[in-house]
């Protein structure tokens, strides 16, 4: 069994004249990202590696998630498409049983639903993540092949 906890960034400022990728979590975002973190260890998840968008708010979401965990900075997740973070978690390590990727809207969210083949999902706000549950090897993980362990929208 191998678990992939796809989670998005918290919330974040927007500020005039400061660049995307830029921009530093809100105080709420912090205190969610602590949260998600307090969460994940309530649900006994321990990533053994994090594979993070280099912005600013994604790397301040993994640190607060993860205090002193293994992250990898991958500058593909920034932007990209649920078919590209396919392609990089199926890149991922055999070794590796639980694998936290943290990134962006809309890639993390068409992610989930596309590997899960979940219908009618309503959203994934800023700190959203689902735990996703499969037998795959990550090499061999495809769309529809996944089962959705836990995901905040329904709890």
């Amino acid at each position: 069994m191998r678990t992939l906890i796809v989670l998005r960034h918290a919330k974040a400022v927007h500020t005039p004249g400061l660049s995307d990728p830029e921009r530093p979590l809100t105080e709420r975002g912090e205190r969610d990202a602590r949260k998600v973190g307090e969460a994940l260890a309530t649900l006994g998840l321990r990533p053994d590696l994090v594979l993070c968008s280099p912005s600013v708010r994604t790397r301040q979401t993994a640190e607060l998630v993860l205090p002193g965990g293994p992250i990898e900075f991958e500058r593909d997740i920034y932007e990209a498409y649920a078919d590209e973070l396919l392609e990089l978690v199926r890149r991922t390590d055999p070794q590796v049983r639980t694998l936290l990727l943290v990134g962006h809207n809309p890639g993390v969210h068409e992610l989930v639903l596309g590997l899960t083949s979940r219908d009618g999902d309503t959203g994934f706000p800023p700190g959203a993540f689902a735990v996703i549950e499969t037998d795959d090897e990550w090499a061999g993980l495809d769309s529809g092949r996944a089962v959705t362990r836990w995901n905040p929208k329904e709890h």
